[in-house]
């Protein structure tokens, strides 16, 4: 089992930045494709953010040049960046694990496992 904590997220005006940690525990981290994914009232779950298995990132179109993933292996971390936030950036922003072997980085269904979720809120 893989547990993945959040933390980091709050309430911002707009155009402010916030950054949101994810802690991994349970399995090596080496061993983790990791992702965030957040999801709005009312609205489903959607893609954010995530790391490839051969390490690169990718980000939705709709955050691109505003947010950045990145990992710190050594503390078992993955963080994302927000800067430039608007109101439409306001949901609970899960992160994510993959074990599978799958180069499909930006479907739910490619995770198995999820963390608790962290609220972020920007104010216009």
């Amino acid at each position: 089992q893989v547990q993945l904590v959040e933390s980091g997220g709050g309430l911002v005006q707009a155009g402010g930045s916030l950054r949101l940690s994810c802690a991994a525990s349970g399995r090596s981290f080496s061993n983790l494709a990791m992702g965030w994914f957040r999801q709005a009232p009312g609205k489903e779950r959607e893609f954010v953010a995530a790391f490839t298995w051969s390490l690169s990132t990718a980000l939705s179109d709709s955050v691109k040049g505003r947010f950045t993933i990145s990992r710190d292996n050594a503390k078992n971390t993955v963080y994302l960046q927000m800067n430039s936030l608007n109101p439409e950036d306001t949901a609970v922003y899960y992160c994510a694990a993959r074990t599978t072997i799958t180069s499909i980085y930006n479907k739910l269904s490619s995770y198995n496992f999820w963390g608790q979720g962290t609220q972020v809120t920007v104010g216009s």
